[in-house]
């Protein structure tokens, strides 16, 4: 079990979390196993061959031997009912679970035309790839923000036995175990602004991926079926709250460009004063540099054009 699929092991009430519960703890423990199968034109065959005899029989009776006969023809007939019953038709990408009076023989994987054991009942079960796109949910995030989001499932059934026995309707079941382990995922990450070490659900979109697709693993492993890939397809705020985190964006990425451009002024300003005292082209004492200074930040830090004082006097008066 790997490391994300054993943290999805937490416990209830001291016992383990996939532990049933009620009714003495009931649950229906079976696995798959392949079924005794070979080529179907065997069974073909022989039922072309009872069926020829039995009409034959029927044809040649006549009226000394007529009991013998219709008794061999009879049989015949109840004979040509094994052969026939035997037959099944397997398509790729599907299995037949195969039940004797109930109790359950095997799988059959094999496609095509297929000769079983007789007398069964078949199941057709299919080992296809599917996915589907769960319901938006709203889910508060680990901050404790209302935040809609919604998952695709990509799936399959691993154990057949399982899927059809274990579980009544396993395609049911993936849906309400996936909502339900998309909802544990969600609420225990922050939307965003992780702190140093966490995760959040708009940055860490792969890595919360990966914890959803273990989570669900291991949800739906009782009902034999396996998670392929589970990626986020919506994310976005509660629409209650999104006016003001947007607001909180905003403020964020002006906050950073203005960071940027007084970094850039300030490197700007002493590349100015370290060519105006390298060509000596003035002198500047130092308040006359803290007044250049200031006039360059102010220009080159304003949200708007600014607007040149000639000064003709000096800074002296």
């Amino acid at each position: 079990m790997s490391e994300q699929e054993h943290d999805v092991q937490e416990t209830i009430g001291g016992e383990p979390a996939g532990v049933p519960v009620g009714h003495g703890g009931v649950r229906v423990e079976i696995g798959e196993h392949k079924a005794w199968s070979t080529a179907g034109w065997a069974a073909i065959a022989l039922a072309v061959v009872l069926l020829v005899g039995a009409i034959g029989s029927f044809i040649l009776a006549d009226a000394s031997q007529a009991e013998g006969w219709i008794v061999l023809g009879i049989l015949l007939a109840l004979l040509l009912v094994i052969p026939v019953t035997a037959i099944r038709v397997v398509s790729p990408g599907a299995t037949a679970v195969l039940q004797f009076f109930g109790r359950y023989v095997g799988t059959v994987r094999s496609s095509g035309l297929q000769m079983t054991l007789p007398l069964v009942t078949s199941r057709k079960v299919s080992v296809r790839v599917r996915n589907f796109e769960t319901n938006e949910l709203k889910v508060n995030d680990a901050d404790g923000n209302p935040v809609n989001i919604a998952a695709i499932i990509v799936w399959q059934v691993a154990d057949t036995a399982k899927a059809t026995f274990a579980v009544e309707r396993y395609d049911d079941f993936i849906r309400v175990q996936a909502e339900s382990a998309l909802r544990h995922v969600a609420s225990t990450h922050p939307y965003d602004n992780a702190a140093p070490g966490q995760e959040s659900l708009r940055g860490s979109t792969d890595l919360v991926a990966a914890e959803l697709a273990a989570e669900v693993a291991a949800r739906v492993s009782i009902a034999g079926l396996e998670v392929v890939e589970a990626r986020i397809s919506s994310l976005a705020y509660a629409p209650e709250i999104a006016h003001a985190m947007l607001q909180r964006q905003q403020a964020s990425a002006v906050i950073a460009a203005r960071e940027k451009i007084v970094e850039g002024a300030v490197s700007m300003v002493q590349g100015a004063l370290r060519q105006l005292e390298a060509d000596e082209i003035v002198a500047m004492d130092e308040e006359r540099k803290a007044a250049m200074v200031s006039n360059l930040l102010v220009v080159l830090c304003s949200s708007s054009q600014a607007t040149p004082v000639v000064n003709t006097g000096t800074l002296y008066n």
